[in-house]
């Protein structure tokens, strides 16, 4: 099945979007590849970007978070987890809210990024208390997850990532 991945921002405002292929759902998340060559609306950005590599994305459907492991030269080249509310899916369509605070592995280290746009965001968009600590909690939750090799970078995904890496080595050929 095909899904419409829709980021918002607080508010419920479009943020980006782009097509997936499910590859697994379960009651705790769903699991997408999203092909080379994708669209990706940026609304915030007012662009179009045709993004140059395949992913492999958890979106999780009872915690604070993303996960997406892209793939670049035939390999696992980074891993970007977006700090958010927990996606819905309804239909064809996957929604999650992103609360800025991001976790990413560059393929060597895993570091914080867009803190700053947290900050600026906390206060464009009036986030409650209640918000502020559920996107740290989720952060630590996150952090943690990555440090105890949990679910999802427990392994557990390696069979897709490599299946993936397949393909986009063989589109490449």
């Amino acid at each position: 099945m095909k899904y419409r991945i829709k980021a918002l921002k607080y508010g419920n405002i479009p943020h980006y979007e782009w097509d997936a292929q499910e590859v697994k759902t379960t009651g705790d998340y769903v699991l997408v590849k999203s092909e080379r060559g994708r669209a990706l609306t940026h609304h915030t950005k007012k662009k179009t970007f045709v993004m140059n590599h395949s992913s492999l994305e958890l979106f999780s459907l009872t915690h604070g978070f993303t996960v997406s492991f892209e793939i670049r030269e035939g390999r696992m080249a980074s891993v970007y987890c977006n700090v958010a509310l927990p996606s819905v899916l309804i239909g064809g369509e996957l929604s999650f809210v992103d609360l800025d605070l991001d976790l990413l592995f560059d393929g060597e280290r895993w570091f914080v990024v867009d803190e700053e746009e947290f900050e600026e965001n906390r206060r464009k968009y009036a986030y409650p208390d209640s918000l502020v600590e559920y996107a740290i909690e989720a952060l630590r939750e996150l952090r943690q997850r990555v440090e105890e090799c949990r679910f999802p970078f427990n392994g557990e995904l390696d069979d897709y990532i490599r299946e993936l890496i397949q393909e986009s080595l063989n589109e490449s050929r």
